[in-house]
């Protein structure tokens, strides 16, 4: 398929030059409709660095839903208003603020649905500083993914900030009253870095200039493709995966987070987000493209998280079409920076990596809605109208 359509042929021949991975995964239903999984891959090499971006975004929203429930404190939840302070240098603060519209109130809830419906930067600083630096990490390496590294905001902080995370104050969301607090936390001891030194580019652009030197990943974060993959499975199809890799989430948190992977910013209902600006397509890479004009078809359902950074243009999907019954998860991440400068601005992201992303998606899509299997997936549970506040 990749060969073989036109359009994606030259990206697909020149496949090294674009760093580009694709992981396509069938799912096969048997009798009793329990998934089974078959992966295929392209160039997939978690040793091929890319900058993940806002696909870290993911299993950060996972975990601080988790956390809540590990706390186990008496009107603590993702309804529970935040105050986030500072204790260090590059902290920024969140005041409390219990506003009338909920969807207004700084909760872990409110900054999850930013987070993944229009990727919010800011929304997932502040879930990483509830997090921490360490736990986070170590918790991934529990579930699987020990060569996982989420050790940065998205923000001009140096290593050592990064290990330093908020003081931070909650509310219950019907008493007012404060339930409990979080000290500021410090990671004592740094986590090394599983590529070792990761040098890109063949210069970058710093303080207005462009300096001839690569441009350094080695303390960025770093997230393989495979790993986002696995994820966002484990988020959809939780009994089908392993119990030692499964979140510590209940029911209500799991259709909360495939409620806003799912949905588009304005049919969310989430009030911050009904301006024009977050069109349909805002933050669907595959098959739509992220294009503006194209309103999103009903029938579609794409539960996912995308990234675009430093020329990097990833996003990872689930797929369920409710006219054709058909259903499959898609990976990809392309790299569109001709110049070879990291941070100018200028990358291909709509001229080539968008348009490439698109197309991808609907061919696999077009495929699989034609794919015989021998069980027809019972995919009602996907198409059930549902609003996860």
């Amino acid at each position: 398929m990749l060969r073989t359509d036109a359009s994606l042929a030259p990206i697909v021949a020149r496949a090294s030059d674009y760093e580009l991975q694709i992981i396509y995964t069938q799912i096969n239903r048997d009798a009793q409709n329990q998934p089974h999984f078959v992966q295929h891959s392209f160039h997939l090499n978690a040793q091929q660095y890319f900058n993940p971006a806002s696909l870290v975004k993911l299993p950060t929203a996972a975990l601080a839903l988790e956390k809540l429930n590990l706390l186990k404190q008496p009107g603590l939840n993702r309804r529970s208003a935040m105050a986030t302070r500072t204790a260090f240098r590059c902290q920024t603060a969140a005041a409390y603020n219990p506003a009338a519209d909920s969807d207004r109130v700084n909760t872990v809830g409110n900054y999850i649905k930013r987070m993944l419906l229009v990727s919010d930067n800011g929304a997932y600083n502040r879930l990483y500083e509830f997090l921490g630096q360490r736990p986070l990490n170590e918790r991934l390496a529990q579930l699987g993914y020990p060569e996982a590294r989420i050790v940065r905001r998205f923000a001009p902080c140096d290593t050592v900030a990064n290990r330093h995370t908020n003081p931070i104050d909650f509310y219950s969301s019907t008493t007012k009253q404060l339930v409990y607090q979080q000290k500021a936390v410090f990671n004592a001891t740094a986590f090394n870095y599983p590529l070792g030194q990761v040098l890109k580019g063949k210069a970058h652009q710093a303080g207005g200039r462009i300096i001839q030197k690569p441009y350094d990943f080695t303390t960025a974060n770093y997230l393989p493709l495979q790993n986002v993959t696995d994820i966002l499975k484990a988020i959809i199809f939780p009994e089908a995966i392993p119990a030692n890799q499964q979140f510590q989430l209940n029911a209500a948190d799991y259709a909360f987070l495939r409620h806003y992977l799912h949905q588009t910013p304005h049919g969310s209902g989430y009030q911050p987000y009904t301006s024009e600006m977050y069109f349909d397509a805002y933050k669907k890479y595959l098959y739509y493209g992220r294009s503006p004009k194209v309103p999103a078809e009903s029938a579609v359902h794409i539960y996912n998280v995308v990234g675009m950074s430093h020329g990097y243009l990833a996003d990872v999907a689930y797929f369920a079409d409710s006219t054709r019954n058909s259903e499959f998860m898609l990976s990809a991440v392309i790299y569109v920076n001709k110049d070879g400068i990291i941070n100018d601005g200028a990358y291909e992201y709509t001229s080539v990596g968008l348009p490439f992303l698109k197309r991808l998606g609907q061919v696999i899509h077009h495929y699989e809605t034609t794919r015989p299997r021998l069980y027809a997936p019972d995919l009602t549970d996907f198409f059930s109208v549902e609003m996860a506040r």
